[in-house]
């Protein structure tokens, strides 16, 4: 029988609603029809409507629950259908404070016709609460924040607090997201990409159009209309996760179709006057002799402090123009300047290779025009990085390329998660590959080894396939030997050195179900198998390679996992903030 974790007290589902009406309770100045100027005002524009029940409230005080305002509120009920919400307000304002008495009665009265009810200071009286909430001028984003009861003040201090660390462009990327994703599904557009139903790509090889000027695939014509609008709607959420917020931000109408059309244009999407500005002008009409150089470079995992020097010091003294992967995270961007021009690969699922060959040319027509240009890849860009390829094609167009190591992700990921890849009486050796091949094709997997680590880079969007290949008996051609147990230990670590990061660890024989339980994915990702996950944690393990230890696995992971059958974990150390560049 499946086990699920059991839910945490103390929390609140916190919901972004849209009542039709919400109705606010108060005596004292607001009953006598003594309202605030500002109430008055709202109430003379039709933005709400004031009732005045003096005659139903004691003229002294309501410290006992008074049938006629019972009474009252009840015919006020019947009158205004529709009411959603209730607030009581007047628990906590003297000289007219309502009694518990009075406030239970109301609030029963409210409770019998379905109305949520909030009593002002009287927390068991109380369906929901409030957030503090922050509202981006002259937008839709709202930030809410609440200690469930604990803090009132504290959660406005907290709301303030992430309000001031918000990029002035998020109201911006809000408002273009939305216009993106409504344009998405409008009908006459060409679906953007070719999607299963989870995601992965169906494109053969044969049938995938590659050219800068078509480097989306094309719709089927056998495609229905919703179908059209599944694929568009892919799209905006691989736009909205990827793209940094400038960019999202910066997209004109034009752009948006252009996006959704396929055609998205070569020049970074920000204003044009910036992208004339940073292409030289000849002062003659001699052709130009000077060719620029190409730097491929790594940026590490994603902590801009893990760039190399390097690395810091091409994209911020040298690059005239920088060609960056999708992953590369905002963090490393923002140290760019801002004089420099940066295109984001458009490498969705469907698209990899035109996306590829777009970035390649434009390197070459960029270097050829005498400007310095940076391949800016995640972690080291050979490491699945695909920079061999790049080297060989710029050659083959007279152009050597600096090749500039970087952080492999493969490395500092699994260091961010506290598990190290060799560790003495736990693992000898480690082996990285990759968990899917070209064009979604599945790849041999190695074989179970105990005194060795196992590091899979792009294989979490395909966990269950993955898992299946590592300890299925017959797994045939997807592993080369023996099957790995169930209960061996993995670690799906995602947005490592990130400050979103998340690790969750479980056994192969659960993950699947863990990390599902543990909501959406965080791209990039990736997995790590073997006994040095669990050899750092706590008291550590390091006796995983003694003779017969294995007799005592099943402990060791109960003993791990503290009976529990996955762990969850967020966020990086907070010594690494005093590490910002």
């Amino acid at each position: 029988m499946l086990e699920y974790p059991s839910p945490s007290q103390g929390a609140s589902l916190i919901l972004a609603f849209r009542p039709r009406k919400i109705l606010i309770i108060g005596s004292g100045p607001l009953a006598a029809g003594d309202a605030c100027d500002e109430l008055k005002w709202r109430a003379s524009q039709g933005q709400i409507t004031l009732s005045n029940w003096t005659a139903l409230i004691p003229s002294a005080s309501t410290s006992a629950a008074d049938p006629d305002e019972i009474a009252g509120l009840e015919k006020f009920l019947d009158d205004t259908p529709g009411i959603s919400l209730a607030c009581i307000t007047d628990t906590a304002v003297r000289p007219h404070r309502r009694s518990r008495e009075s406030c239970e009665r109301v609030y029963r009265t409210l409770k019998a016709r379905n109305i949520q009810v909030n009593s002002t200071d009287v927390p068991e009286l109380c369906d929901f609460t409030f957030t503090s909430t922050h509202r981006v001028a002259d937008s839709v984003l709202q930030i809410g924040v609440t200690t469930n009861g604990q803090g009132c003040r504290l959660s406005s201090r907290l709301r303030r607090d992430i309000v001031s660390k918000l990029p002035p462009t998020a109201a911006a990327a809000v408002r273009n997201v939305g216009q993106l994703r409504a344009l998405a599904k409008r009908e006459g557009l060409k679906a953007c990409d070719d999607l299963d139903e989870d995601g992965h790509d169906e494109i053969e090889e044969d049938s995938a159009v590659s050219t800068p000027n078509r480097p989306v695939p094309t719709r089927s014509s056998t495609e229905t209309e919703t179908e059209s609008t599944r694929r568009r709607m892919k799209w905006v959420a691989q736009v909205s996760e990827y793209w940094p917020l400038s960019k999202l931000a910066s997209l004109a109408p034009d752009d948006m179709t252009a996006l959704l059309e396929g055609r998205v244009p070569e020049t970074p999407l920000t204003q044009s006057l910036m992208s004339l500005a940073l292409t030289p002008t000849p002062t003659h009409d001699l052709p130009n002799s000077k060719r620029g150089r190409i730097f491929l470079v790594g940026s590490g995992p994603g902590h801009p402090s893990l760039l190399t020097q390097a690395t810091h010091t091409v994209l911020t003294r040298l690059a005239d123009l920088v060609l960056s992967d999708k992953l590369v995270p905002d963090a490393v961007l923002a140290l760019i300047p801002k004089s420099v021009e940066i295109r984001i690969a458009k490498k969705f699922p469907g698209n990899a290779e035109g996306a590829q060959m777009e970035m390649m040319e434009a390197a070459i027509e960029a270097a050829n025009r005498g400007l310095t240009v940076v391949r800016l890849k995640q972690g080291d860009p050979v490491v699945y990085g695909r920079a061999g390829e790049e080297v060989l094609y710029f050659r083959a167009h007279g152009l050597e390329p600096l090749v500039i190591p970087g952080v492999s992700s493969a490395l500092a990921a699994p260091t961010f998660a506290n598990i190290p890849v060799t560790q003495r009486g736990a693992a000898e050796s480690f082996t990285v590959c990759t968990g899917v091949g070209r064009r979604g094709k599945e790849i041999t997997l190695p074989a179970y080894e105990r005194a060795r680590t196992l590091v899979i880079l792009m294989g979490v969007a395909r966990l269950a396939q993955v898992v299946d290949a590592l300890v299925a008996a017959d797994a045939g051609a997807r592993r080369q030997g023996t099957a790995y147990p169930g209960h061996t230990p993995v670690a799906i670590i995602e947005r490592a050195s990130m400050p979103d990061q998340r690790v969750v660890t479980s056994t192969l024989r659960d993950v699947v179900q863990a990390l599902e339980s543990s909501g959406e994915q965080r791209p990039p990702g990736m997995i790590v198998v073997g006994w040095s996950v669990l050899c750092l944690y706590g008291k550590g393990d390091t006796g995983v390679l003694e003779e017969g230890a294995e007799k005592g696995d099943e402990g060791r992971v109960e003993r791990w996992l503290a009976g529990g059958r996955w762990r969850v974990e967020e966020g990086v150390d907070p010594s690494w903030e005093l590490l910002n560049v």
